[in-house]
């Protein structure tokens, strides 16, 4: 089914939408939009309100969502394989419990958006805001990630081993138990990190420059 610059707002969905069709939702309101269960596998998303859309516990494998968004849309417990986000406003967005393998942030504001307690093999980040994102628990084991902000983020307990950072930032993070062991962070600006985020770093790559900042910032003058 194909809706088209459609007022969907506060609607409920799920029942409208056959299961062995391709749904398509062009430039649509789904404002507090009712999608909980719903068949949504391949579905397109594209330039859609999505304000508090309910997308609980709805197949979403193989789906993509282009442009638009809202704030706190809603996909605990949902399934996400292979699902793509581009230039999506996911402020706020709640991922709780849902199934997140191969899925891909690209180009997203998601400030404030918590995804601790996704399951899965995990998501790649790139070129996205995540400030004041709750991540705790998740792993970017491997993964290049480029052009991210994680300003004052809660990383506790995230596995980043051997990933790569290009042009991130990592100011203000919380890193509780996180794992840097062989990560690449000669590419990100780590600020001034105290004491118990050195401890986090052990066992990363940095650069020269780096490290003269964190020496420097205790006294210590390199020549």
């Amino acid at each position: 089914m194909n809706f088209d610059g459609e007022d969907l707002s506060r609607k409920a969905l799920a029942d409208r939408l056959p299961g062995d069709e391709t749904h398509v939702f062009r430039d649509c309101d789904l404002t507090e939009t009712d999608l909980w269960g719903a068949p949504l596998a391949g579905a397109r998303f594209e330039s859609c309100v999505l304000d508090q859309t309910d997308f609980r516990k709805a197949d979403l494998d193989g789906a993509s969502f282009t442009g638009g968004g809202g704030m706190r849309t809603r996909f605990n417990d949902a399934d996400l394989i292979d699902v793509t986000f581009t230039d999506v406003d996911l402020s706020s967005a709640q991922f709780g419990g849902a199934l997140l393998t191969d899925v891909s942030f690209t180009g997203c504001r998601m400030i404030g958006t918590s995804l601790t307690a996704s399951r899965g093999t995990g998501f790649k980040l790139s070129r996205s805001n995540l400030t004041l994102a709750n991540l705790g628990g998740c792993s970017l084991r491997g993964e290049l990630i480029e052009g991210v902000r994680f300003d004052d983020a809660d990383l506790s307990g995230c596995d980043f081993t051997e990933a790569t950072f290009s042009d991130c930032r990592l100011i203000g993070t919380r890193l509780l138990q996180t794992k840097f062991a062989k990560a690449d962070l000669r590419g990100a600006d780590l600020g001034q990190p105290d004491d118990a985020k050195l401890r986090a770093f052990a066992g990363a790559v940095i650069n020269q420059t780096q490290a003269n900042a964190i020496l420097a910032a205790r006294g210590i003058t390199v020549v």
